[in-house]
């Protein structure tokens, strides 16, 4: 009998997802989420220029292999060039081309304890090795990123800014300033997938092909896309060519590169999504005070709220929303996972939220 031969690497792994969906949690709970405010959706949903033409998309037709007319939109908006611009299956998917392209097994690559759990499977993947620290205030700490990165000739560093799962942000000038102790053999990883639910003054301000780092953006949050999965990257020309050895060039469906090209054109539904999102927040930071809990400062579609224990009583509040019909998740790491985090959600999903929090908090405390 034929026996199929993994990877080393892979062969090694364990049998574990970064995430478990909520799908996944409604076939065992037997039913529907009243509330899904756990991945960070927009659940306020996508500009209807977009759904049109998707819609009105060429299915049987596979998308574009180079993405033209979006990569070219894209490139206008930024005021940069096409070869600045690569598209790809979400910030999840370059991410995975990314590490594909740059970690061999053995090499080194820097994040932060507890950030966006994605990019660890990616390098995992490919026998990457990698080292962790941890935040600092609750924010992820760009001087002790680059620090290590020098400690262990890293060739990427990965920063999300704003933060998953913490949703706070540095300012981009900050940032910007940091990148004097980035090691030259080093590749900043940007992750700005919040980015446009943040202050003015959180991009970082740089030209597209400035060659210390690469920028992932994405249509999954503010745009309401995150179901047709598409984003796409900024970074210096060379870098961006790389893509092309590595990619699924026809990675990216017809109907997504219609929506993503007609929501970037859609300003006014960008501003109301916008509007939106600083209700929502206002509202969940208001159901957290009300219920004497504390909410961390946010920039992203989401607020994390610190249930002011450990992790035994968040993940408590957590089993005990989800029972109650709210789709919640959790940061993974200590001590980050003292906190729950809440998508932004509307009226409906906000009122669900706010009547079963008390309720399961009481409940948590008591077990």
């Amino acid at each position: 009998m034929t026996q199929f031969r993994l990877t080393p690497t892979v062969a090694k792994l364990p049998s574990t997802v970064p995430f478990v969906g909520p799908e996944t949690q409604e076939r065992a709970r037997g039913k529907p989420f009243d509330a899904r405010l756990g991945a960070n959706e927009s659940v306020f949903g996508a500009s209807p220029r977009a759904l049109a033409a998707m819609a009105a998309a060429d299915h049987w037709q596979y998308g574009d292999p180079e993405n033209h007319d979006l990569k070219h939109a894209l490139a206008d908006h930024h005021g940069t060039t096409p070869d600045h611009i690569i598209v790809g299956e979400g910030i999840d998917g370059l991410l995975g081309y990314l590490a594909r392209m740059m970690v061999a097994p053995g090499d080194t690559v820097v994040t932060s304890e507890g950030a966006y759990p994605t990019f660890n499977y990616h390098v995992a993947g490919f026998g990457g090795t990698l080292h962790k620290v941890p935040y600092l205030d609750d924010h992820e700490d760009p001087a002790a990123l680059f620090a290590k990165a020098a400690e262990v000739n890293a060739k990427l560093v990965y920063l999300a800014n704003p933060d998953n799962p913490m949703g706070t942000a540095h300012r981009g000038e900050d940032i910007v300033q940091s990148l004097q102790a980035l090691p030259p053999q080093t590749l900043l990883l940007l992750d700005e997938a919040y980015v446009e639910c943040a202050p003015e003054g959180t991009a970082v301000p740089l030209p597209p092909g400035d060659p210390r780092l690469i920028r992932l953006r994405t249509f999954s949050k503010v745009y309401g896309l995150a179901g047709a999965r598409i984003g796409y990257g900024i970074g210096a020309p060379d870098l961006i060519a790389a893509f092309d050895r590595v990619r699924n060039h026809f990675g990216v469906n017809r109907a997504a590169q219609a929506g993503a090209l007609a929501a970037l054109e859609d300003t006014a539904w960008l501003a109301h999504v916008q509007a939106q999102i600083r209700s929502a927040r206002a509202r969940i930071v208001q159901i957290a005070t009300d219920n004497g809990l504390t909410s961390l400062p946010s920039a992203t579609n989401f607020v994390t709220i610190d249930c002011g224990a450990d992790d035994a009583l968040a993940k408590a509040v957590l089993d005990g929303l989800v029972a109650r019909g709210i789709f919640i998740r959790m940061p993974f790491a200590a001590p980050q996972n003292r906190c729950i985090r809440v998508s932004c959600g509307t009226d409906l999903m906000m009122d669900a939220f706010a009547a079963a929090l008390g309720p399961a908090l009481r409940d948590a405390k008591k077990g």
